[in-house]
């Protein structure tokens, strides 16, 4: 369970600084956790800035949008070191898919963003459609206070799900979607890869 750290405010060259990741397969609820976070500070009357890549415009330009529907307004940004740019001295950023932004860039935007004092929340997926390590998230888990891994439900067979099984052929590295081009798969199904879907389940007939 993550207990959020309690904060008083504090002149700014007296504030601590940390980084918080959430990270996870898709549909496992990163971005709806992400928004939860970042609404508690609003609560709390904090200064947010929340920023998402530019090239995520599945659900809206703007806005970041929970599976569940749930949004929250935010700044698209090209690249990691727009939002130093824009961050300014707000008290909380809030970052998007963070695994779109380029390895050593993003990293470097976090840590100074957390050395200036500022509280900076992250989600991203951790792992690519292969199962890999999925760009600059192991680094920024490396380098955070708090690690979140939050998980699905495997479609196939209703497990704890940590993979994004892709369904279409695309063998590139950044591809959008949703349920047409992703799903959650535990481990053994993600290695079944197609057999999964076609696996046939045998019940016994119990007696009566």
């Amino acid at each position: 369970m993550f207990i959020e750290p309690s904060r008083r405010p504090e002149p700014p060259h007296l504030r601590t600084g940390w980084i918080e990741v959430i990270c996870g397969s898709m549909f496992s609820g990163k971005t709806e956790e992400l928004i939860r976070r970042l609404n508690r500070a609003l609560i709390a009357r904090l200064s947010v800035r929340i920023f998402k890549p530019a090239v995520d415009t599945r659900y809206h330009e703007k806005h970041i949008v929970s599976h569940n529907a749930n949004t929250v307004e935010s700044i698209p940004v090209r690249s990691a070191h727009e939002i130093l740019e824009l961050a300014g001295d707000c008290e909380v950023v809030g970052i998007d898919e963070a695994q779109f932004f380029g390895d050593k860039e993003i990293v470097e935007v976090c840590n100074r963003l957390a050395n200036e004092g500022k509280r900076v929340i992250l989600a991203g997926l951790d792992m690519d459609f292969e199962g890999n390590p999925f760009g600059c998230m192991p680094q920024l888990m490396a380098i955070a206070e708090y690690v979140t891994k939050v998980h699905a439900i495997c479609v196939v067979c209703g497990d704890i799900a940590s993979y994004s099984y892709r369904l279409v052929p695309s063998r590139e590295k950044v591809l959008l979607g949703e349920t047409d081009s992703y799903e959650a798969r535990c481990r053994n199904c993600f290695q079944l890869g197609e057999r999964a879907g076609k696996r046939e389940w045998v019940y016994e007939k119990q007696p009566e």
